[in-house]
C-alpha cells in the first residue's frame, strides 16, 4: 500500500501507520481521511501472516492538529447535502479504525486536537506523552465535536464531554488518562518501551481470539438489551471453546506448553 499522506512501515509484528504531513502537524484533510479509510479497511480485509498490532502515530512534531485549516475553508462554501457527504467521509474514516481487527494502538506526541482526538479514541489502546496539548477545540472554531462524538462519548462519558466540549480547553495528558481518553501516560522517550511491551502481551494471545474479543465489544455494546446481551455472550463463548484455537489454548494450558500461536 502507497499513500500520499500517510507512511507505512512493517516492524516485526506490528505495522506502523504515521499520519505524514509535518509540515501542518498532520491535519486532517480529504486525502489523508480517504488514505487512512482505505489503509484500515484493507488492514481489515487482508490478514498479513504474523502481524499482531497496528501502531498508529504521527511525524514530525505533533500527533495530529485536528482539520487542515484549507480544508475547513473550503467546506464553509459546501452546500449542506456536500457537508453532509464529507462529514461522513470522516465518520467512516474513525469507524474503519475502530474496527479494524487488529489491535490499533496510539502514540500520541506533542499535540492533538479536534479530529485527531477522533482518531485517538478510535484506537483500542492509548499512551500519551506526558507533554503533550490536547483539545476538543471546535466551539472556539464556531462549530462542534458532532461527528467525533460517537466515538469519544464510550471513552470520556457525557459529564466529561460537557466540560471539555463545551470549555474547549487545553489539557494534559494526566486528564486523558483519568478519564479513559488516554490508558498510560509517558516521558518522550519511554513511549515505545510501553508500546513494545503492549505488542507482547498481545502476542501471548491467539490471534483470532484477539480480532474476536475486539469485534465481540463492538458487536456486544450496540444491543439494546441486557438479555440480548447475554444470549449473544453465551454463543460466542460456545463457538470460541470449540475453535481450533480455542482447543489449542487450553490443550497448551492443561500440558503446561505454549501454545502454537
Amino acid at each position: 500500500m502507497e499513500y500520499r499522506h500517510l507512511a507505512l512501515s512493517a516492524e516485526g509484528p506490528v505495522l506502523r501507520v504515521a499520519l505524514n504531513r509535518p509540515e501542518v502537524r498532520n491535519a486532517l484533510d480529504e486525502t489523508t481521511i480517504a488514505e487512512l479509510t482505505d489503509c484500515f479497511r484493507r488492514l481489515g480485509k487482508r490478514p498479513v501472516a504474523g502481524r499482531r498490532a497496528v501502531l498508529l502515530c504521527g511525524a514530525g512534531p505533533a500527533f495530529c492538529a485536528g482539520g487542515d485549516a484549507r480544508w475547513m475553508r473550503r467546506t464553509a462554501a459546501y452546500t449542506r447535502a456536500q457537508n453532509r457527504k464529507d462529514a461522513l467521509s470522516l465518520a467512516r474514516m474513525f469507524e474503519a479504525v475502530e474496527a479494524c481487527p487488529l489491535p490499533v494502538i496510539g502514540k500520541v506526541h506533542g499535540s492533538a486536537y479536534g479530529g485527531g482526538l477522533g482518531l485517538v479514541a478510535a484506537c483500542d489502546l492509548v499512551v500519551v506523552e506526558n507533554s503533550a496539548r490536547l483539545s476538543f477545540s471546535e466551539c472556539r472554531l464556531g462549530i462542534y465535536p458532532a461527528v467525533i462524538s460517537t466515538f469519544v462519548l464510550p471513552k470520556i462519558g457525557l459529564s466529561h464531554a460537557r466540560r471539555l466540549f463545551l470549555s474547549g480547553e487545553v489539557f494534559g495528558a494526566a486528564l486523558a488518562v483519568r478519564i479513559g481518553l488516554a490508558h498510560e501516560s509517558a516521558d518522550t522517550d519511554r513511549l515505545e518501551a510501553r508500546i513494545a511491551a503492549w505488542v507482547e502481551d498481545i502476542r501471548r494471545g491467539g490471534p483470532a481470539a484477539v480480532a474476536a474479543a475486539k469485534g465481540f465489544l463492538r458487536a456486544t455494546a450496540a444491543l439494546p438489551t441486557r438479555a440480548k446481551r447475554i444470549a449473544f455472550s453465551a454463543g460466542a463463548l460456545a463457538a470460541v471453546r470449540s475453535s481450533p484455537e480455542g482447543k489449542e489454548g487450553l490443550a497448551a494450558f492443561l500440558e503446561k506448553r505454549p501454545p502454537s500461536w
